[in-house]
């Protein structure tokens, strides 16, 4: 029995002696199985990658932003620039947390700026990339040179040399040159492609906007070789950058200048002024305003809600946008009565104090009425009267036809038409279909909206931008113009952009003499009274109610010289009761003024030389 246990032990030895090689070789193979493996993810599967990365480490791009094209005004005034700015960010990833702690003191002694400032700069900053943060901006000339003295001590910070859109008259033409701002991650996706990158900044509204492609140029760069601590070796290749394109504008500073003094009193308004024979703008402006400089300095949120969250709507144009024209649409009533032949020029209306349409009786402007009177002094005392008969004797078709033939309705063909209104006038399809707000068939159109339409009001809402252009017709002798802000060497007389208007030359020539009595002899006659500085002047005066429930709006539009039509000026004071001859005449004046006299210099000037 013992003989047979010593055999069954010394067999259970045999047997472990045997697996352990067999268990060795086994696990050699799982290892190099493993290795091998991970080494054919690497080299084969991932190879590329791995590559790249190793060529980054020895390779780092150095980009160089453009500079972005200027804005000038017609003279050559910069009205938009660069600005150098220096700012000053640090590397976390060369920074332990103790190391952080004691450089934020040293920068806070230096700079003058409690730790806590910086603590919350750290905590907030995001950067161009994940490597670096920025503390302060804008730095001063000397607080530079107070870190360069200090540079070795402040291992970690670095001082960074940027360019920032700088706007020299700060508020000046705001709505119409636009500004710039950081590009958003949602933008670079989409414009990354185009060679945008994530420090860029990207035209907004305005100028700014519409000629993004023209004013932004074009990165250059550099690409370095450098070694593992990051040692610069050479220089493999540099890329220049491509400054972007200066535009020219048709605006005229001294006359812009104007416009802006005359609306700072104002509750809210704009001014247009346009050449009628080309389209050029002049000046633009729309009160209230924006410092166009706040988008290149830094702001709270507070202070970013003040702004686009005002209940006074700063960044919207009043010079774009439509409201209700008064009496300064009466030539559109007296166009569409004379175009349709049902009311002849020489048709004379008697004039009441009051007429009833529908279920409501329409006043005179005077609630006496002027007895039996013709267009021309019709246009002089603005009777409401003599154009109710004669927009709801012509019909909604003959009024709607003439709008369109002046440009209402539409979209001006101004470059910057994605910050415009189209406005509306409107109509029996448009009542028919719902009125923007209504159900199809709910809101059919009815004499009274007739009726309102032609002394421009309840349905007809216009922009300041849109009457100046509908004003040069009358000022160019038929010729509807394309506004523009910037000449772009095209032809802008040519048929493309000047379409003559299929309009009677009696129509054209009794809506002109009866501007012209406006100013003579009518409502308007204050702004003719000073005839020792400025040239025959015809125009129309406008009070309008606003169908919102606001105050009355008044306007002045009118063209000069009568004879040759060289300026045409449009001032729109909104929800600022009193009368167009009261609030926005004025202004007119004096932009008329400003206008006469660069002239009077420029012929001066022109002669001499001569």
């Amino acid at each position: 029995m013992k003989k047979k246990e010593k055999l069954h032990l010394s067999s259970k030895k045999h047997v472990g002696a045997f697996n352990q090689p067999l268990v060795f070789f086994w696990f050699i193979c799982l290892i190099f199985s493993v290795t091998g493996a991970r080494l054919f993810w690497l080299q084969i599967i991932n190879g590329s990658y791995y590559q790249q990365l190793s060529e980054e480490n020895r390779i780092k791009l150095i980009a160089n932003p453009p500079i972005r094209g200027r804005l000038l005004d017609r003279n050559g005034v910069v009205l938009a620039d660069n600005k150098l700015f220096y700012s000053l960010s640090i590397q976390p990833r060369l920074l332990t947390n103790s190391e952080w702690i004691d450089l934020r003191k040293s920068l806070s002694d230096l700079f003058n700026i409690s730790t806590d400032q910086l603590e919350i700069a750290f905590n907030r900053s995001y950067a161009d990339s994940p490597y670096k943060k920025v503390l302060l901006t804008d730095l001063s000339a000397e607080q530079v040179v107070r870190f360069k003295e200090q540079e070795n001590n402040l291992y970690g910070a670095q001082i960074d040399i940027g360019l920032v859109r700088y706007y020299p008259y700060n508020s000046l033409a705001s709505h119409a040159l636009g500004y710039t701002q950081l590009i958003t991650q949602n933008e670079f996706s989409k414009l990354s492609e185009r060679g945008y990158k994530l420090s860029d900044r990207i035209g907004r509204k305005g100028i700014e906007a519409a000629f993004e492609s023209e004013l932004r140029g074009q990165w250059g760069g550099e690409m370095l070789e450098i070694d593992s601590t990051g040692t610069v070796q050479r220089s493999l290749g540099l890329k220049l950058p491509k400054a972007g394109k200066d535009i020219k504008l048709t605006l005229d500073l001294d006359l812009q200048v104007t416009a802006e003094k005359v609306l700072s009193d104002k509750i809210a308004g704009a001014i247009v002024a346009i050449d009628p024979r080309t389209g050029a703008i002049r000046a633009i402006a729309s009160q209230p305003t924006f410092d166009l400089n706040f988008f290149s300095k830094p702001f709270t949120n507070k202070q970013y809600d003040n702004l686009f969250l005002s209940s006074n709507f700063p960044l919207l144009s009043r010079a774009f946008n439509a409201y209700e024209p008064g009496s300064t649409w009466k030539p559109v009533t007296a166009m569409a009565g004379m175009e349709s032949g049902k009311f002849p020029a020489s048709k004379k209306l008697n004039t009441v104090p009051c007429i009833t349409y529908g279920s409501h009786c329409f006043p005179e402007y005077n609630r006496r009425g002027y007895g039996w009177i013709g267009y021309e002094d019709a246009f002089r005392v603005s009777s409401n009267t003599f154009f109710y008969q004669v927009g709801v004797g012509s019909g909604s078709k003959a009024l709607y036809d003439a709008a369109i033939k002046l440009g209402f309705d539409n979209y001006t063909g101004i470059e910057t038409f994605l910050d415009e209104n189209k406005g509306l006038v409107g109509n029996k399809k448009w009542a028919d279909d719902g009125r923007g707000w209504g159900n199809p068939g709910e809101t059919p159109w009815i004499v009274e909206d007739i009726a309102s339409a032609s002394i421009g009001q309840s349905v007809v809402l216009v922009t300041p931008l849109q009457l100046a252009r509908a004003y040069a017709v009358f000022a160019n002798g038929g010729y509807l113009v394309t506004p523009h802000l910037v000449d772009a060497n095209i032809d802008w007389r040519s048929e493309k952009y000047l379409q003559k208007v299929d309009i009677k030359d009696t129509t054209l020539e009794t809506i002109r003499r009866g501007l012209r009595k406006v100013v003579t002899n009518g409502t308007g006659m204050e702004i003719n009274l000073d005839t020792s500085i400025l040239p025959p002047v015809a125009g129309k005066t406008g009070t309008a109610e606003d169908s919102s429930g606001g105050k009355d709006h008044a306007w002045f539009a009118c063209f000069a010289p009568f004879d040759s039509g060289e300026i045409v000026i449009v001032a729109f004071a909104q929800n600022t009761p009193g009368g167009g001859s009261v609030h926005a005449l004025p202004m007119a004046k004096k932009m008329l003024q400003t206008w006469y006299k660069l002239n009077s210099d420029k012929q001066s000037i022109n002669g001499k030389d001569e």
